[in-house]
């Protein structure tokens, strides 16, 4: 059962020490078989501070998910940053929009955090809240859609639903290569570019302005 307690933020260094002793414990031996007492001794606190800071293992591990969410959403909003903020001519607009694609294909989803996250998600599901119930969930495609509004504001795509523009480019780009190709890593299939660049350009046959 879920804890109802009040917890205590206490010690940043203690709670990020917590996190990731839980961490490399849930990943090697699962949630099941990860104790508290292993927890906390691989993170050099007593049991009581584990329950103090977190309350019990299930809330321990949705704080453990949130954290690797809540860094590769820190991740997609300084590749947007990087990638469309700063996009100003039509001519540009293509280059920049597969850019950013490319980059969350390789940097992010070949990276240990985002693979964390999915051995955890597939491994854990049913200690974890369901996807709608969880408060990040839906933060990238918000990102993405704050983004595609300010390229509608400046003239260059016409997004009268920047939510749905968000969601569309999605499935356009790395909804169709997971669909063909079970997986939307760049850096592992040479087979995922083409897709994501033929995508946007169906992406922006539908939201350039007349």
């Amino acid at each position: 059962m879920q804890t109802t307690k009040t917890l205590r933020e206490g010690s940043p260094h203690k709670r990020a020490a917590i996190l990731s002793a839980a961490r490399e414990l849930f990943l090697t031996d699962g949630f099941d078989r990860s104790s508290i007492g292993a927890i906390a001794a691989k993170a050099g606190v007593s049991t009581r501070t584990v329950y103090d800071y977190f309350g019990d293992k299930r809330t321990l591990l949705r704080a453990v998910v949130e954290a690797i969410g809540q860094s590769l959403i820190t991740a997609i909003k300084e590749t947007l940053d990087d990638t469309l903020i700063d996009v100003t001519r039509h001519s540009d607009l293509e280059d920049a929009l597969v850019t950013f694609a490319m980059r969350i294909a390789t940097d992010m989803l070949d990276s240990a955090e985002y693979a964390t996250l999915q051995r955890l998600v597939a491994a854990e599901s049913a200690n974890l809240p369901a996807p709608v119930e969880q408060p990040m969930s839906h933060v990238p495609e918000e990102a993405l859609a704050e983004r595609l509004a300010e390229l509608g504001r400046a003239g260059l795509l016409d997004v009268p639903d920047p939510r749905l523009a968000a969601d569309h480019f999605i499935a356009l780009t790395f909804g169709v290569a997971i669909s063909r190709l079970g997986s939307a890593n760049a850096a592992e299939d040479t087979r995922v570019r083409p897709l994501i660049v033929e995508g946007i350009r169906a992406f922006l046959r539908a939201y350039r302005p007349a």
